[in-house]
């Protein structure tokens, strides 16, 4: 389990150290740094998988996503006697990444390339953020008695069973991270388990219930044990909980939202697709008849109740059009998630933080001052332990 995040520099999130716990819910005002926080959690998926400087490009590129104030702010600033102004550099530019659980540890550290040329003149990516340093450890707290395998530019070093160190004949190119590039049951089986385990976290975001949306139409049904990240695949997601997953569960939290109600699968051939049988009316309603609340909600249900949970599930705004009457079965539904997989929700809905604050989540409300993300509460000194590798 997660249970530290790390991150300094990217968008609003200058310096932010966040404590986690099984169950988390990420609150705060429209502008205070939540979708941020959401998009560094990815950010740190996609660096299992190689992802990570492509993800940033796909925002505006490193300039675009590093902090946009000033590298330190002053005392006279936070008083009001002094406008906010820029200072000479003291560091590199640089966008840290990185988490910590009981187990393991992972941080990463990006910044710009050094100019090159070669035949043909520039490169024309030259734009291209580049990993400068890396470290796997085990253990909460980064220290050099804990460290598993780190990355300084192009070289690696990894640590055996016996605690030598051993330099990887091969340079890293600085785009590849070494999760994805060295991890080996032989050599380095620590950061083969990391980088499995990270990517098993499961991020859901984009659940579509528009008219057009693949969930309002019949699907070719397979097994599905896992929901898709647009819930295209819900009927043959709902049917799978029904056969091998806990089909009680199911009904009990379609019962719970929709009283009296029941999820039904019709088939015609292989295709598949969700209907709703209601108290009071002759047929059940179709995927296509329902409103955007109630389809949503079966969503999350096929999401939450999956027959095989990921080490970290994150739910970004879960609340999205749902009747305030469904965010109580829906922190039900997510509190029995938690039980099984380490869970974050971001929202700004006060009554689901009202309900998962009732079933013990852990709350991590943020705030933001002079363009700053913070943790509302917390004090520099507050924080969690935590330390960076070096460049």
């Amino acid at each position: 389990m997660m249970n530290t995040l790390a991150v300094e520099n990217y968008r609003s999130l200058r310096r932010l150290f966040v404590s986690l716990g099984r169950l988390n819910v990420v609150t705060g005002a429209n502008g205070s740094g939540k979708s941020s926080l959401y998009r560094a959690l990815r950010l740190l998926a996609d660096s299992a998988s190689n992802g990570a400087v492509a993800a940033l490009a796909r925002e505006g590129g490193l300039a675009s996503t590093l902090w946009a104030g000033p590298e330190s702010i002053g005392r006279s600033v936070r008083d009001g006697t002094h406008p906010v102004q820029g200072t000479t550099r003291s560091g590199p530019v640089s966008l840290k990444l990185g988490f910590a659980g009981d187990d393991f540890g992972y941080a990463m550290d990006l910044g710009l390339p050094i100019p090159t040329s070669g035949y043909g003149g520039p490169s024309a990516f030259s734009l291209d953020p580049e990993i400068k340093a890396e470290a796997t450890w085990a253990g909460p707290i980064l220290r050099p008695a804990t460290l598993l395998a780190q990355r300084g530019g192009p070289a690696v070093q990894l640590r055996d069973r016996g605690g030598k160190w051993e330099f990887v004949p091969h340079d890293l190119q600085p785009f590849d991270s070494m999760l994805s590039e060295m991890a080996d049951p032989v050599r380095a089986p620590d950061l083969l388990v990391l980088r499995e385990r990270i990517r098993s976290w499961r991020f859901y975001d984009h659940l579509r219930t528009d008219t057009h949306a693949p969930a309002r139409q019949a699907q070719i049904g397979t097994r599905t044990p896992v929901l898709s990240h647009d819930g295209a695949d819900v009927a043959a997601a709902l049917q799978t909980i029904r056969e091998i997953g806990d089909a009680e569960a199911l009904d009990a939290a379609v019962d719970h939202a929709f009283p009296g109600s029941r999820v039904e699968i019709t088939f015609e051939g292989m295709r598949m697709e969700l209907t709703l049988k209601q108290h009071g009316l002759l047929r059940p309603l179709g995927s296509a008849e329902l409103s955007d609340g109630t389809l949503r909600y079966l969503l999350w249900v096929a999401a939450l109740l999956t027959p095989r949970p990921p080490q970290m599930l994150v739910l970004n705004e879960p609340e999205t059009s749902l009747h305030p009457d469904l965010l109580e079965p829906l922190g039900e539904l997510i509190a029995a998630a938690a039980e099984e997989t380490q869970v974050i929700v971001v929202t700004h809905a006060r009554a689901l933080v009202t309900a998962l604050e009732r079933r013990k989540a852990t709350t991590i409300e943020l705030v933001k001052e002079y363009g700053e993300t913070t943790v509302a509460g917390q004090g520099p000194l507050d924080g969690p332990s935590w330390k960076w590798p070096k460049r």
